[in-house]
């Protein structure tokens, strides 16, 4: 059983600095994530990462990915199914390909999960027409007509990007109006594709072979060629809840200032910790902060000595 320094379960915007710091402060340092960058790979332009004016979340990553493996960081694409505490700065870790690992620390940079809206032919029409990723599907609505369910500033810049390829874009929203960034609600106001339907809940998403439309509870429909869904996320927090590891009422790992969570040896960066405002560049910085902390903890002269 190969033990680690320093075990990063998650390899996105927080995962990814965190190694790199961690391989700086000499620390052993094993990545292990299901998606090689994260989630951020599926968004169609990065405009605020310091120092990059804009590039596709995949260009960003990419990057990343080549400043950890230049640091001589091992990345193993799989999924982490357990986590056992033996002991502080003791932990077993298990994946879905049967490997297992030894580490001292931990790091939760697991991201979330994306909600869904429970309702009828979601589940029907996914892949037929429903999806959760713009820029993976965009493309194959090129002059069609869609819409995206949300109101967040990610679904105004899902409905940006659909409408470089779709011939209208409807934004759907259950409130009055939507919460983009400005520069976001600027160029969805400014985008004659774009069109606003609020104060509408979406009660069924119909079709034959392919989606059709939607139906509201408040009545009516509206004919489209795809449902793109941008409600919100979970944090993936049950492997650390699982190990004594605090949550707030939303799921998300409660953290520090130094990234610490309530468990010796145990961090948390990203979207899943409890902080108000979540962007990848701040994802980055918790992982930075973190694998600070994993070198100070197990430096420490009761760690060090094993006790």
């Amino acid at each position: 059983m190969e033990e680690y320094d320093f075990l990063i379960i998650g390899a996105g915007s927080a995962g990814l600095p965190a190694a790199i710091y961690a391989a700086r402060f000499r620390l052993k340092t094993l990545v292990i994530g299901e998606l090689p960058g994260g989630t951020i790979t599926q968004t169609h332009v990065v405009e605020n990462w310091p120092g990059v004016i804009s590039a596709t979340g995949l260009d960003l990553m990419d990057t990343l990915m080549k400043h950890v493996n230049a640091n001589g960081v091992e990345v193993l694409t799989d999924k982490v199914v357990s986590v056992e505490k033996k002991g502080d700065f003791f932990f077993i870790v298990k994946t879905a390909e049967g490997k297992v690992f030894k580490a001292k620390t931990i790091l939760f940079a697991t991201g979330t999960s994306r909600k869904k809206l429970n309702i009828p032919g979601e589940k029907e029409f996914d892949g037929k027409g429903v999806s959760w990723c713009a820029v993976c599907d965009g493309v194959l609505f090129k002059n069609k007509v869609v819409a995206v369910i949300g109101g967040s500033d990610s679904a105004a810049k899902e409905a940006l990007f659909l409408a470089e390829h779709a011939s209208k874009v409807y934004i759907i929203h259950r409130g009055d109006k939507i919460r983009p960034e400005p520069i976001n609600g600027e160029r969805v106001k400014a985008n004659r594709k774009i069109e606003l339907v609020l104060n509408k809940n979406v009660s069924q998403i119909f079709g034959e072979k392919f989606v059709k439309g939607v139906k509201f509870k408040e009545g009516g429909q509206l004919s489209l060629d795809g449902v793109f869904i941008e409600i919100g996320a979970t944090a993936n927090s049950d492997l650390a809840k699982k190990i004594g590891v605090k949550a707030d009422v939303n799921g998300e790992i409660i953290i520090d200032e130094a990234s610490r969570t309530n468990v010796p040896g145990v961090y948390a960066a990203g979207d899943v910790a409890n902080r108000h405002f979540k962007q990848a560049i701040t994802g980055a910085a918790e992982g930075v902060v973190a694998a600070f902390s994993a070198y100070e903890d197990i430096n420490a002269p009761a760690v060090k000595k094993g006790k």
